[in-house]
């Protein structure tokens, strides 16, 4: 790989900042160059080397929690889409995984993902499609139980096709959330990726039906020019018996 540093003032400073620009190599796409210059001058693919973390995308979750706090000892996490494992390594630390905090309650960490991932001390991995019937029944016999965190980073193979992309991580996020309903405590809380384009209107209200409180967010550690950004349900509310009951007796279909 051919490359150059560039030695830039800066301002105010008197100190030079050093960054890395990539030269094109020989059937190299220019799109590929770019993405590598943008990885190797990414603070946050520097910090994730340093500290050890599989990719950035863990400052995301580092930062959702930061704020909202739900990612206590003693919680039980479910993290769909685990790979490469990022959110599970943030989220063994935080809840006491490994039980090394002392005097702090020991929660668990169960990672899901369509295909193999390392292991991660202090985590369970599975393989699973979470869309498979009873996937939900799985995942509460791997936990022991209810899940107080379901959160997911997956998004959609890109289509190249904006609109359609946009579509196809709603819908993914939606069938998480659905997962989530069947899966989670009451008093719970949902993390999940979402792009903004217009469509998310319809899983915003299904999340303020289920959720005490419903945020979007994007964290410093997403892209600027990403349209990526985060819901944060928290405080699940399970529907009751009765409702359920309610919504039987108005369908003319139920039963």
């Amino acid at each position: 790989m051919a490359k150059k540093v560039e030695d830039r003032k800066s301002s105010g400073r008197g100190q030079r900042d050093l960054k890395v620009k990539v030269k094109s190599a020989r059937g190299r796409k220019l799109s590929s160059t770019r993405w590598l210059q943008r990885q190797l001058n990414d603070p946050y693919v520097k910090r994730a080397n340093a500290e050890g973390y599989r990719g950035r995308a863990a400052f995301k979750i580092l930062e959702l929690d930061d704020k909202y706090r739900f990612l206590v000892p003693g919680a039980r996490v479910v993290d769909l889409g685990c790979a490469p494992g990022g959110w599970c390594q943030v989220a063994v630390k935080r809840v006491n995984a490994l039980g090394e905090k002392a005097g702090k309650s020991q929660g668990r960490v169960l990672g899901i993902d369509l295909q193999e991932v390392d292991p991660i001390p202090g985590a369970e991995i599975h393989v699973l499609d979470f869309l498979e019937d009873e996937a939900d029944d799985r995942v509460k016999e791997w936990l022991g139980g209810k899940a107080d965190v379901v959160m997911s980073d997956m998004a959609a193979s890109s289509s190249g096709h904006k609109q359609t992309d946009h579509l196809r991580i709603i819908t993914l996020c939606e069938a998480a959330a659905q997962l989530a309903f069947d899966v989670l405590e009451e008093g719970g809380t949902f993390v999940a990726k979402v792009l903004a384009g217009g469509a998310e209107g319809s899983l915003q209200a299904l999340l303020k039906q289920r959720f005490t409180k419903v945020a979007n967010v994007k964290p410093p550690a997403s892209r600027s020019d990403s349209s990526e950004k985060f819901v944060v349900a928290m405080g699940y509310r399970p529907e009751s018996r009765d409702a359920v009951a309610e919504a039987d007796a108005d369908d003319p279909l139920a039963g």
